[in-house]
């Protein structure tokens, strides 16, 4: 055989290879996990009990899932908050950092204890995640305060599904 007709060959079973290729597609998977924080609150109106307030909560996260997905993440928040004492409406981002400092970030918004989430950008292994769900408070210290500034302790449930195209 000729250098010419193997080089032929070659190239097309690149081309029919290449036609043939698998699309790419998402990986759906579920998430479950806890995130437990401490929250620092920042108020700048309590008037006719109606707040408005900043909040920052740091935690760190615990997978309930058996795909471990974001198992011991550190969890940090920042955000705010308006409406009547114990339903108001809060609008934020969060960043979860796995253990290898791979970064989600994602937006969280609501009434607590109904909060929905979805999923913004990712580094690493995340970063083309899609997805969310919803975010339920499963404890909560109440609210301590000083003056206009307020602190908390507590632990969110996230449930839901992420997709990482691959």
């Amino acid at each position: 055989m000729s250098y010419l007709s193997l080089l032929f060959r070659s190239s097309l079973v690149v081309l029919a290879s290449a036609s043939f290729a698998v699309p790419t597609i998402a990986a759906e998977q579920p998430v479950d996990f806890t995130a437990c924080l401490s929250s620092a609150l920042e108020f700048i109106s309590t008037a006719d009990g109606i707040n408005a307030f900043s909040v920052e909560n740091r935690g760190i996260t615990m997978s309930n899932h058996e795909n471990k997905i974001f198992h011991n993440a550190a969890y940090h928040f920042v955000g705010v908050g308006y409406g009547p004492t114990g339903k108001p409406t809060g609008f934020g981002y969060a960043r979860l950092t796995d253990p290898n400092d791979n970064l989600v970030i994602f937006e969280l918004s609501g009434v607590p204890p109904d909060l929905s989430f979805k999923f913004l950008q990712g580094t690493g292994p995340w970063k083309d995640i899609t997805g969310g769900g919803k975010a339920a408070r499963i404890a909560n210290t109440g609210v301590r305060m000083s003056g206009t500034s307020g602190r908390s302790e507590g632990c969110l449930r996230f449930t839901g599904t992420l997709d990482i195209r691959k």
